[in-house]
């Protein structure tokens, strides 16, 4: 049952990267423009290369990466000393829930803007939290 929920993360991670983290609008009277991941990333390779690189590192791969990992490590073609690079990957892929947290924060704080959370952030904040369930449920069965 666990492989078949990891397996589901290769679907709902890529789908939480296009989905609306959050809208945000530079004054209460405006519309706001939704923000993903993969919009945030396409504004930051505009004005900051390394760290639309770094972003990408933490949103993209290592979520996918970990993902992968455990899947070759549940079906049997990498062997169990590969958990411990799940665990470590696990710890970036929950970095950008950490710093999409702070952007709203920050962005709230100023009170220029309007900043309101959508349902991509929960979609991807579940599917991060959803994968370091799995990958502890896999190392506490790798123990056994």
């Amino acid at each position: 049952m666990l492989r078949y929920a990891n397996l589901c993360l290769f679907v709902l991670f890529p789908v939480s990267w296009f989905a609306p983290l959050m809208r945000a609008g530079l004054l209460p009277f405006f519309e706001l423009d939704e923000i993903s991941i993969a919009t945030g990333l396409q504004a930051l390779w505009t004005k900051d290369i390394l760290l639309a690189l770094v972003v990408a590192s933490f949103a993209l791969a290592a979520p996918m990466a970990k993902t992968l990992v455990l899947t070759l490590v549940q079906f049997g073609y990498l062997g169990r000393p590969w958990l411990r690079f799940v665990r470590l990957a696990g710890r970036f892929a929950m970095a950008d829930i950490f710093l999409v947290a702070l952007y709203i924060i920050l962005a709230e704080g100023v009170g220029l803007g309007r900043v309101e959370t959508a349902w991509g952030l929960y979609l991807f904040s579940a599917c991060v939290l959803a994968s370091l369930a799995l990958s502890h449920l896999a190392e506490r069965d790798a123990s056994d």
